[in-house]
């Protein structure tokens, strides 16, 4: 098996070359037969788990698998960003991230910088429409203005300064156009199933070391107007929010039965099953992850010649391969008790539109970083390089505003019941 070198990327891309395929076979963790927890998903009533389960063909459609999902196509789209994130980061990674910058007002978010790469719509989310560039709303820069405009037939300006949402699909549906905003297709696709899935139950309790059972029927516990006390007994004056109602934490209820301190987070939690969302066993599991070099060929650069849309297709294409290499490097840990391990190292096939045996081709996370390396140097000698500076933003005041308004507005709520 040979590896995957730039000029072969690119061949691949100007040819007759379709997609470029990597299949992982995995296994949990805690060995074969171990149970793994899949994504839950909202359900009718009448379902008997929160599992996406199906019936699949396998094995070239010779038999059929009971199969459950375990990473999304959209979930594997933000594992595989942020796989870019963490090369970009280290300085591995050339290719622009714009970014709104969020450290001078480090009290209203979780984040001290937000970008492209974990923004849900990427280049097109609200965060960045409500930023300012240069002090300029985003969308009314010329930079936004750009974005506003690029479409699959004039891509040029989103791949100068966003190319991984070419990669990774973009809906503008946010900007000045609404729902008539261009879109652009995934030409990344990638997802994790489990096959031969059984699902199974799980069991919950907790038992309080206070032993705080019961309260009596005439006890009554507020939420305290202080924040920091959380709840308060009835040994004093109740507590009032501004419109002058008791704020009820837990209480008897009508029936004289006593209140239950578990509405405070105290007393125990009688042992349960949760047949719902109880975990799965599988035989194996399998991410299959596709770039489509259809789907970037689509993309036109207007005003640039036919080798510079090649290589900016390649550009792409190289952001693809680099993802694949650095999310083996960053694990399968996709959520808690969900921890699986690949067979294999990765590998890619090259597809070919005669139906003719993938060519098999190795790579891993030092040569997706040279190809990338290679891939931006030619892009910029053919005339279709992307931004190198910085682009970064800083929140409108109005968005710094709404985010307050919002913390503010959770803080006074109690927590669901």
């Amino acid at each position: 098996m040979s590896e995957l070198t730039y000029e072969r990327l690119r061949d691949a891309v100007a040819g007759d070359a379709v997609a470029l395929r990597s299949r992982m076979t995995l296994q949990p963790a805690g060995g074969e037969g171990d149970k793994v927890f899949p994504p839950t998903y909202a359900v009718d009533g009448r379902a008997d788990h929160k599992y996406v389960v199906e019936e699949r063909q396998v094995g070239n459609g010779e038999s059929i698998s009971t199969t459950v999902l375990l990473d999304s196509v959209a979930s594997q789209a933000n594992r595989a960003e942020l796989a870019l994130l963490d090369g970009w980061e280290r300085g591995e990674l050339i290719f622009p991230v714009p970014y709104v910058d969020f450290s001078e007002d480090g009290w209203a978010t979780d984040y001290e910088k937000l970008t492209v790469l974990e923004a849900p719509h990427r280049l097109a989310d609200a965060i960045f429409r409500d930023s300012l560039l240069d002090g300029t709303l985003f969308r009314l820069s010329d930079v936004g203005r750009a974005i506003t405009n690029a479409t699959p037939r004039n891509a040029a300006d989103l791949f100068n300064y966003s190319p991984t949402s070419l990669l990774f699909g973009m809906w503008d549906s946010t900007g000045p156009k609404g729902g008539l905003g261009s879109k652009f297709q995934r030409a990344y696709v990638s997802e994790i199933v489990g096959f031969d899935a059984s699902v199974g139950k799980k069991v919950g309790s907790r038992i309080d070391p206070l032993q705080i059972e019961r309260v009596a029927p005439t006890d009554r516990l507020f939420k305290s107007a202080d924040r920091d006390e959380v709840w308060t007994d009835n040994s004093g004056q109740a507590e009032r929010d501004g419109k002058g109602k008791l704020v009820y934490a837990s209480r008897a209820d009508e029936s004289g039965e006593a209140g239950q301190p578990s509405k405070i987070n105290h007393g125990n939690i009688p042992p349960s099953i949760d047949t719902q969302a109880g975990g799965v066993t599988i035989s194996s599991a399998l991410q299959t992850t596709v770039i489509s070099f259809a789907a970037l060929r689509r993309l036109r650069f207007k005003n640039h010649a036919r080798e510079a849309e090649t290589a900016a297709h390649t550009a792409i294409a190289a952001l693809g391969v680099a993802a694949i290499a650095y999310q083996y490097e960053m694990d399968f840990d996709l959520r808690s008790r969900c921890l699986l391990l690949p067979t294999h190292p990765p590998h890619l096939e090259l597809l070919r539109r005669d139906g003719s045996p993938g060519e098999n081709l190795q790579v891993d996370r030092a040569s997706s970083a040279r190809i990338l390396e290679e891939a931006t140097k030619q892009a910029t000698l053919a005339g279709a390089g992307w931004e190198t500076d910085e682009i970064r933003l800083v929140p409108a005041p109005k968005l710094l505003e709404l985010i307050r308004r919002s913390r503010q507005q959770s803080a006074s709520e109690p927590a669901a019941e």
